[in-house]
C-alpha cells in the first residue's frame, strides 16, 4: 500500500492532512492496520492483548467484530481510532500512518475521517442535543450557522426534530444513544468505529439504533466497524470477525 509520506514539520503535517481529500477519495482503504500488537507491561508483568492482528476497511464496509468481555476489542478500536499506539505495526488512517503524526495532526485526521459511538453516550450534560451534535463542527471552525443547521439536519434524520433544544437528562436512553450516533456522522466521517454501542439499551431500541445504522451506512456509503458481545446483533454486518487470544479470525 502507498502511503503518503510526511515532514517533519508537525505544520506541514497538519496542512498536508487539511488538503488530502483528492488522495483519500482515491483510496479504496480507508483505514488499515498492518500487523498491529498490543503489549501492557508493569514491573515484571507484562500481556499481550493483540498479537500480530491486520485489518482492512474499504469504504461502504460493514464489519462486525465478536468478543468476549477483556478479549481486547476496546484496545483493538483504540489503536484503529488513534487514541492509542500499538506496541508493534502501524496503522494507516486516509493513507496516513498514524504513528508519524503529531498529536495536533491526529486529533484532525480523527475530525475529518472518523466517528465514534460508545457504550455510553458521552453526551455533555449541560448542552442541548444539537449543540452535542455541532460540537465537531465547531471544533473543526465551521460556523455556527452551518453547525447548527447540519446538526439540525442529523438529528432530525435519527427522530429527534422534536427535541433539539432537550438536554441528555431529558432524552431517553434510545434517543441520547440516537443523538450520538448523529454527533459520528455529522463531520461526513469515512468510517465510524462502534464499541458496544447497544450494550445498555433493551432488545426493541437496540434493534431500533442498529435499524438506524444500516440505513444511514446505504445511503451515505460510510463504514461500520462495530465490536461487540452481541453475535446477534453482529450477525447483521456483511462481515462478522472473531476477536480471540488477540488475533482476529472469520
Amino acid at each position: 500500500m502507498n502511503t503518503t509520506s510526511t515532514t517533519n514539520s508537525p505544520a506541514s503535517v497538519d496542512n498536508q492532512i487539511l488538503d488530502d481529500n483528492q488522495t483519500s477519495a482515491a483510496m479504496d482503504a480507508v483505514l488499515v492496520a498492518n500487523n498491529i500488537s498490543k503489549r501492557y507491561s508493569q514491573g515484571d508483568l507484562s500481556v499481550d492483548v493483540l498479537k500480530s492482528l491486520s485489518l482492512t476497511i474499504n469504504r461502504g464496509d460493514r464489519i462486525g467484530i465478536i468478543g468476549s468481555s477483556g478479549s481486547g476489542k476496546s484496545t483493538l478500536l483504540h489503536l484503529l481510532g488513534g487514541l492509542d499506539k500499538p506496541s508493534q505495526g502501524d496503522v494507516h488512517l486516509a493513507g496516513q500512518n498514524l504513528a508519524k503524526l503529531s498529536q495536533r495532526a491526529r486529533g484532525l485526521l480523527r475530525n475529518k475521517h472518523l466517528g465514534f459511538v460508545y457504550q455510553f453516550h458521552h453526551l455533555l450534560p449541560e448542552f442541548t442535543a444539537l449543540e452535542n451534535v455541532s460540537m465537531p463542527l465547531m471544533i473543526r471552525k465551521d460556523s455556527v450557522k452551518h453547525a447548527n443547521e447540519k446538526a439540525a439536519h442529523l438529528l432530525e434524520r435519527v427522530g429527534l426534530g422534536e427535541r433539539l433544544r432537550h438536554k441528555p437528562s431529558e432524552l431517553s436512553g434510545g434517543e441520547r444513544q440516537r443523538a450520538a450516533i448523529a454527533r459520528a456522522l455529522v463531520t461526513d466521517p469515512q468510517v465510524v468505529l462502534a464499541d458496544e454501542p447497544t450494550g445498555n439499551l433493551d432488545e426493541k431500541t437496540a434493534d431500533h439504533v442498529y435499524e438506524l445504522m444500516l440505513e444511514l451506512n446505504q445511503e451515505s456509503a460510510t463504514s461500520f466497524l462495530i465490536v461487540t458481545h452481541d453475535s446477534r446483533l453482529a450477525n447483521r454486518m456483511d462481515t462478522v470477525l472473531t476477536l480471540t487470544h488477540g488475533t482476529l479470525n472469520t
